[in-house]
């Protein structure tokens, strides 16, 4: 068994998430894509939507255009299904969702009854070619977001179990079409079973973090019940390919395994720039909040569902990185071309002399991607102000 210090498997995982070294830019939007494995999809977008700024983080001020194209475009590179939530997926990890599609169709069921006239649906698709929810009738009953169509639920089970997929949006509602026009033959064909299915998203977990607990694991694929059950077993049979490590400081009984890591992280140490960037509240690197407080001591929670006079660091906090480090968080927002940091601190224990002037890279880069010039700070520690009006930028 491998043992690895804390700082150790922080810096694995930093390099297996893109954020450390050269390598991760190789490949632009696509090879990303499939280093992460998956990347969420949120409605929000303050700077930008989420799956942009997954792109930014890594590799830098990328055209958002050009994100797009990468992510939807024709022929299919990729397309959307659950993983930890709704992501974009590579193209070909169409196959290994399979046993969810079966989950589903067994069920009949996800957050509403299914209507009676899904076959219909599936006909309209099939008749008219690729589709919204305008094209057939709209997506709400005109109640809250919840309270969707028949035919929108329709269309979501429809992708849900296989028969459409989506593999691009248009004004951010999702196009339907056919799974067999989308998706290559090939892929089509390929028959697993739920056991392969796991191992293999397992393996594409464990490349994605570097080094996990099974926790972790279960987090990013959001597995339950008969699904958890074979990750436990494929884990111990080895069958994953992922290896038992030690962590030091991370949960454990006494000497036994509390994480397991991809093979091909441990054969070199991680080696090059560390990246300084703001960080999605949706992006992989913080998806399991007990595991960024265990890696980065970084104890994070997203307040925009949050009442705003309960709200402490603000409605979009984001991470800021640096040094490998998630060293504070920042809540943004635009004033026309200026960059509005609402709230900006640094983590306890760190001080504005050694660390404002990586905060201050952080927004101004920030700021020149989404086309604005100038960045205001609103509120921070008083010590830090001080640092960031010296900044002649």
């Amino acid at each position: 068994m491998t043992d690895l210090t804390a700082d150790e498997a922080r810096r694995l995982i930093l390099r297996a998430q893109g954020l450390l070294g050269a390598d991760a830019r190789r490949g632009g939007v696509h090879g990303m894509l499939r280093r992460l494995g998956a990347i969420q999809l949120d409605t929000i977008s303050v700077l930008a939507r989420s799956h942009e700024l997954v792109a930014y983080a890594r590799l830098g001020a990328v055209g958002r255009p050009k994100v797009e194209r990468a992510y939807w475009h024709n022929p299919a590179q990729s397309f959307e299904y659950w993983c930890h939530a709704a992501c974009i997926l590579p193209i070909e990890h169409w196959p290994l969702y399979s046993f969810r599609r079966r989950a589903y169709r067994e069920r009949r069921y996800r957050w509403h009854e299914v209507p009676d006239h899904v076959e219909k649906l599936l006909d309209q698709v099939r008749a008219s070619g690729p589709l919204t929810t305008s094209d057939v009738g709209g997506a709400k009953n005109g109640g809250p977001w919840w309270d969707w169509s028949d035919s929108k639920i329709g269309l979501e089970w429809l992708l849900d179990i296989g028969e459409l997929v989506c593999s691009r949006r248009v004004g951010w509602r999702r196009v339907y079409d056919l799974s067999e026009r989308v998706v290559p033959a090939e892929l089509q064909a390929e028959d697993l079973s739920d056991e392969e299915c796991i191992v293999r998203l397992a393996a594409i977990a464990g490349a994605s973090l570097g080094v996990a607990t099974r926790g972790d694991l279960i987090d990013f694929l959001r597995l339950k019940g008969r699904f958890a059950a074979i990750l436990d077993e494929t884990l111990l049979s080895g069958a994953t390919g992922l290896v038992p490590v030690r962590v030091t400081g991370w949960p454990s009984t006494r000497g036994q395994t509390n994480a397991w890591a991809d093979p091909t992280a441990l054969e070199s140490a991680p080696r090059g720039r560390h990246r300084t960037t703001l960080v999605s509240p949706f992006d992989s690197l913080i998806w399991h909040r007990g595991r960024t407080e265990r890696v980065f001591g970084f104890n994070y929670q997203l307040e925009l569902y949050v009442p705003k006079h309960k709200r402490v660091h603000g409605y979009f906090t984001m991470p800021v990185l640096a040094g490998g480090r998630l060293i504070g968080r920042v809540d943004p927002a635009r004033d026309g071309t200026t960059l509005v940091a609402r709230q900006l601190s640094l983590e306890p224990g760190l001080t504005g002399a050694k660390w404002a002037d990586a905060l201050s890279d952080a927004l101004w880069s920030a700021a020149e991607w989404v086309g604005c010039d100038t960045v205001r700070v609103e509120r921070a520690d008083p010590a830090l102000i001080a640092h960031l009006e010296a900044d002649p930028r």
